[in-house]
């Protein structure tokens, strides 16, 4: 969980600047967390806890401001929890945990729907969702990344062929699951550690904090290991009562 939240740390800088490189200083003094982080939070002390995620993520969203989206934040403030249809990449962001949490395939998929569809109950939402929880949990359970992208893009039919280096000249900003989470999870399969996966990620040049958010879950996962630096980093930006949630998370879902 905690190399998804870096990489949104990470890519944070990078939302509105685009950059085309993978050479960049990983937290500048600007970087911070955004509503990626705050949804991820919220997401694992909902399964931590046993409560509702739509809950959760008006509680925390309601709490810490983050720049959400219009959609997300008319949501937010309203008294209703009924979903409005998106299928913007907000549910594939914040679904991590999800992924780290859960023991079998039909859990993770269920429990994934369940995140996406309190706000993203497009099938588009939905399915983003479930390719990122279902990428993290055959990562952390050994399986290789030709196995991980046999069966995301057999079973989701994305796009798992192409390179970053022939998705980058012309990729840009995208929002929706369906042009977000495939090159995400293409920043992972090109990756060598969890670092590189987020600087894959933000070098496309896209929505960098939630790619590299998509790309650090999926590659701490697989790596099984954050190095220190980064971990330091993300975590002097992060308020006292999100640390003691990603302790409390790793106690009862550690990573093996």
């Amino acid at each position: 969980m905690l190399g998804a939240i870096a990489g949104d740390i990470i890519g944070s800088v990078y939302e509105g600047n685009p950059i085309r490189s993978k050479i960049f200083p990983l937290f500048g003094t600007v970087a911070g967390y955004t509503d990626d982080t705050v949804l991820t939070i919220a997401v694992a002390n909902a399964i931590l806890k046993g409560k509702s995620y739509a809950k959760e993520m008006k509680s925390f969203g309601r709490k810490y401001t983050a720049g959400y989206g219009a959609n997300f934040y008319n949501w937010l403030l309203s008294p209703s929890d009924e979903p409005y249809n998106s299928w913007g990449n907000g549910s594939a962001m914040r679904v991590s945990p999800v992924g780290f949490a859960f023991n079998t395939l039909d859990e993770i998929l269920n429990e994934a729907q369940k995140s996406a569809e309190c706000t993203h109950n497009h099938p588009e939402g939905i399915k983003g969702a479930q390719a990122t929880a279902l990428s993290i949990y055959l990562a952390k359970t050994g399986e290789s990344k030709e196995r991980i992208k046999k069966e995301i893009s057999q079973r989701f039919h994305y796009d798992l062929n192409r390179t970053l280096n022939e998705i980058r000249p012309t990729y840009y900003f995208k929002i929706a699951c369906q042009d977000s989470v495939p090159e995400s999870i293409i920043a992972f399969l090109e990756s060598d550690d969890v670092e590189n996966a987020i600087r894959n990620a933000v070098s496309l040049g896209g929505d960098a904090d939630t790619m590299a958010c998509i790309a650090g879950g999926i590659a701490e996962a697989y790596y099984k290991e954050i190095p220190d630096h980064i971990i330091e980093g993300a975590r002097q930006r992060l308020p006292d009562v999100f640390l003691k949630i990603i302790d409390s998370f790793y106690e009862t879902y550690p990573l093996t």
